[in-house]
């Protein structure tokens, strides 16, 4: 046999190149099952509670939004096996809705006697008004001037125009709670946005305590023109010291008819337990 038929035996150079080269490949392969068995288990599963409370807020939100716009009254005693039907949810889920909405003063729990709508007292109508001042004042007065904001401002006032025109009091007071929410959003802060919208939803209750929509809502509707101008012209000293002198003279009639009511004995009685605001389809503000 030849030198050129005997195999030519590996040097002690290759042999390390080898090993590491099949050490790469082992590495690559076991890399590429690590991520293919571990990638499913990387993303947080929700937990049972966590679903439960996601379900919780957005039920507890549409319930308040109901409450904005007038479809609860106050005094309403709410069915929970009606409601949680209605909803198609469980009871245990409605019973974490109705802590949530009563822990924010919307909802009134009493033994034996089950859940209703709150009733709004004299001082806390007032602790209303003066938050109210405090926030859409100062959020008008130093607001940017090119607000996306205004656009929800003047939806608002037009929604209240076309709700005024068709005789619809309650969607004027709709409108009307969307044009003061708009104004808090000139603020440019979520918590602000988030809270306001809960003392909206008292004020509302506050106002279902009035039997006369046309006279607490029709004055306000040229108020709001005149205050969106104002600010539409730059002069936002001006329409800020404008919303201070409207929200004095809302408190002044609320509180003053809302006494009159006290007085001559006229606390509301509790509506029969329902399952959700019904009724005549009102004129809607535009939602933001």
């Amino acid at each position: 046999m030849s030198c050129t038929d005997v195999p030519a035996l590996a040097t002690p150079t290759t042999r390390p190149r080898q090993r590491a080269s099949r050490a790469a490949r082992v590495c690559s392969r076991r890399r590429r099952y690590t991520r293919m068995t571990a990638r499913p288990f990387d993303r947080p599963m929700p937990s049972p509670s966590d679903t439960l409370l996601n379900l919780s807020d957005r039920i507890a939100e549409q319930m308040r939004q109901k409450i904005v716009h007038g479809e609860f009254a106050p005094g309403q005693r709410l069915s929970e096996a009606a409601l949680s039907e209605h909803l198609q949810m469980s009871r245990n889920t409605l019973r974490e809705v109705f802590r949530l909405l009563t822990k924010e003063g919307l909802l009134r729990h009493e033994p034996n006697r089950g859940v209703s709508v709150a009733v709004p007292s004299i001082a806390s109508i007032i602790d209303i008004y003066r938050v109210r001042r405090l926030i859409e004042c100062q959020a008008m007065a130093q607001a940017y001037p090119r607000n996306p904001a205004i656009q929800h401002m003047r939806r608002a006032v037009e929604a209240g125009q076309t709700c005024r025109d068709n005789a619809d009091w309650q969607g004027v007071g709709t409108a009307n709670m969307e044009f003061h929410m708009a104004i808090v959003e000139l603020a440019d802060s979520e918590r602000l946005n988030t809270m306001f919208a809960h003392l909206l939803a008292e004020l509302r209750l506050a106002f279902g305590l009035l039997n006369d929509p046309e006279f607490l809502h029709a004055p306000y509707v040229e108020m709001n023109v005149k205050i969106l101008e104002l600010f539409e012209a730059g002069k936002l000293a001006e329409a800020a010291a404008a919303l201070n002198d409207y929200l004095v003279h809302s408190e002044r009639i609320v509180l003053a008819v809302y006494a009159r009511r006290i007085s001559a004995g006229g606390q509301p009685k509790s509506p029969p337990a329902t399952s959700a605001g019904t009724g005549p389809a009102r004129c809607r503000a535009q939602g933001r």
